[in-house]
């Protein structure tokens, strides 16, 4: 049941009045298969395995998909995993490639296009690798031939932005097509330090000229923009702290707040594509906006106010999409998945119209978040999401408490949202408590909480998680003896420093270490792909101080602090955090005594998909729980060795 109900539906988008958006099928070897959804409500998959409508751009992807409503039906192209071409498809026909194979294997890429008929193209942001290095690539604007001219040469995808900048994304069309806006940066910044928003205008023939900056100053992210009108631009950008809703007339320069306030309208950019807002056809804006989490509200732009959508849906994915005055978004709760829900902005109407939630078990069952704020070093607060173990059938026994898991998010510039998943009820309804933390660093409170980490990560995440296991157990919530930590990418960087750091010293009696950072001077450079080449400079130190902390934070040079029993779960194809950083600390803990596992799964890149990897990795991590908390485990072979 949680292999079923692993990812969300992504990507939503339209095609005139038609939803279009992706879909995750683990039982099909984790692919994403597209959606339609008919005027009529009908819904169906239009492409069978092994399509897969994914990319990998920046190694996470993004929107991988555009199409436009023809007389004769919808033209819609997108990016198929297996080779990273772009193809054409008309539903009842076969997809054709439409863009080439590149000089490296997977090495033409392409993400966030959109269909310029007026020349018969289209238009995306293009990552192209130029030799065997990761870092040996370019990314810029391209446009590649409708016809599917280019699919059998290079020289036919015409360039549109020239590759100045390292990073490009978000490409807006000008209603009319005379321009095109769009958001860039360049190393070492991360898209959540520093961006920049470009103008060009585009000539009769397609061409871009006079391209110049027009929004984004030294230290300020930009996450997304939108036209709003014929010469204003909306964006989300975080000059006054949080990512606020601004505008730029960028034609006579102009500019200014849309809506202030103490939260969040944006997020960071590890998903190329993502739409936290959109403007309406009556200029009102919709909006997800939130501290802490993220809500959809409809900006009145008569009477300047934002005016929350009353609903059940407590968290709004980053993919809306606005048809006339009704915007349309995947909503979840702590007892709902993610649902495609409808609002008319006009009626203040909401109802799910794809995707309906079906409850898989009995809600008693599931886990009921309380949201706390606890307090670390220095009287810093730290916001977490606390899940009490909750079964129907079942109490603790009498003067006992229960066992807590630690989950830790990745990113490390990233969030947890407290929404319905069904892994965590799988151990919650087992009487092991989950707590999530949004330790310091962590998107959703505004960037003075998210720079705590500037140059300290592996100290303020791994002293944050141990505070709130700390407290937990000094309130009589969770048994101290049995805490464990589990994490998987950067949170497995934290789980796995939490064992080594005398920050943490005694707090865990186990450890989950899922696809991991485990030696930070490993993790530069053509040691890890381009997009996080250099985000250890951020977030650890400049070049000249990162073998020092590497070696202080990193938890393969403390292998010997190591006192608990550990799991290693692993995707061969990882290019992110490759497998070499677990083997590492295998290499390190040789021969010491400690009780550990290393699981590794072929096919599986960064994070698991596939239905077989997580039901193993589940059942892994429920067997160590119970060998070390002394419990009756599943009927699962796992061998701890020392």
């Amino acid at each position: 049941m949680v292999a079923a109900s692993d990812g969300r539906p992504g990507f939503l988008g339209a095609v005139g009045s038609e939803l279009w958006w992706t879909e995750p099928r683990p039982e099909e070897g984790g692919r994403r298969a597209l959606m339609r959804r008919a005027p009529d409500g009908a819904v169906e998959s239009v492409l069978p395995a092994p399509w897969n409508v994914r990319n990998r751009v920046h190694e996470y992807g993004g929107h991988p998909w555009a199409g436009v409503a023809r007389e004769d039906g919808p033209l819609v192209v997108f990016t198929n995993f297996a080779d990273q071409r772009l193809y054409a498809f008309e539903p009842g026909g076969e997809p054709r490639p439409l863009s080439p194979v590149g000089a490296f294997p997977g090495g033409l890429r392409w993400c966030e296009p959109m269909v310029v008929e007026e020349f018969g193209e289209v238009w995306a942001v293009l990552e192209e690798f130029t030799g065997d290095r990761p870092t040996e690539v370019r990314r810029l604007l391209a446009a590649v031939p409708l016809d599917g001219s280019a699919a059998g040469d290079r020289a036919k995808v015409r360039e549109l932005s020239g590759d100045a900048s390292r990073f490009v994304t978000c490409p807006r069309l000008h209603p009319e097509g005379r321009a095109v806006a769009w958001i860039a940066w360049n190393h070492p910044q991360m898209p959540w330090d520093e961006t920049e928003v470009w103008l060009a205008s585009v000539d009769d023939d397609g061409r871009f000229a006079g391209t110049r900056r027009v929004a984004g100053v030294h230290g300020q992210s930009v996450a997304q923009i939108e036209w709003a009108g014929l010469s204003e631009l909306y964006f989300a950008g975080d000059s006054g702290g949080w990512w606020n809703l601004q505008w730029v007339d960028v034609y006579d320069n102009e500019g200014g707040t849309v809506h202030s306030a103490e939260e969040e309208f944006a997020g960071p950019l590890w998903t190329l594509g993502s739409r936290w807002f959109q403007p309406l056809a009556s200029r009102d804006i919709a909006a997800i906006h939130g501290k802490g989490e993220g809500r959809l509200g409809i900006f009145n732009s008569w009477d300047r106010q934002m005016n929350p959508v009353e609903c059940e849906w407590t968290d709004w994915a980053a993919t809306l999409c606005a048809i006339g005055d009704k915007v349309y978004g995947l909503a979840a709760s702590p007892s709902t998945g993610y649902e495609l829900v409808e609002v008319d902005a006009v009626k203040g109407t909401a109802r799910v119209v794809a995707a309906a939630h079906e409850d898989k078990v009995d809600p008693a069952y599931l886990p009921v978040p309380e949201h706390r704020t606890f307090t670390g070093e220095d009287g810093r607060e730290i916001h977490a999401h606390v899940y009490p173990p909750r079964n129907p059938g079942f109490q603790g026994p009498e003067g006992e408490l229960p066992p807590y898991a630690v989950w830790v998010h990745g990113g490390p510039t990233s969030h947890v949202r407290a929404v319905l998943d069904m892994e965590l009820a799988y151990f919650t309804s087992r009487g092991i408590g989950v707590v999530e933390v949004n330790y310091g660093g962590s998107t959703g409170y505004g960037r003075e909480y998210r720079e705590r980490l500037r140059e300290r990560w592996g100290e303020v995440d791994v002293e944050d998680c141990a505070a709130v296991a700390r407290a937990l157990a000094a309130e009589g919530t969770a048994d101290p003896a049995r805490i464990a930590i589990r994490g998987g990418s950067a949170g497995g960087w934290t789980a796995a420093a939490s064992l080594t750091s005398p920050a943490a010293q005694g707090v865990y009696a186990c450890a989950v270490v899922k696809y991991p950072i485990l030696d930070l001077s490993g993790w530069s450079g053509d040691d890890t792909h381009d997009f996080e080449s250099q985000y250890v400079y951020s977030i650890v130190g400049p070049p000249g101080a990162l073998e020092e902390r590497s070696a202080e934070r990193s938890p393969v040079h403390h292998a010997d602090r190591i006192e608990v029993p550990f799991i290693l779960l692993q995707g061969l194809e990882d290019e992110i955090c490759p497998p070499a950083q677990a083997e590492k600390l295998l290499q390190a803990v040789a021969g010491r005594g400690v009780p550990h596992a290393y699981r590794t799964y072929e096919g599986e890149q960064h994070g698991f998909r596939r239905d077989d990897t997580i039901v193993d990795a589940v059942l892994a991590e429920h067997s160590l729980y119970a060998q070390v908390f002394g419990f009756a485990g599943p009927d699962f072979d796992l061998e701890l060795r020392p």
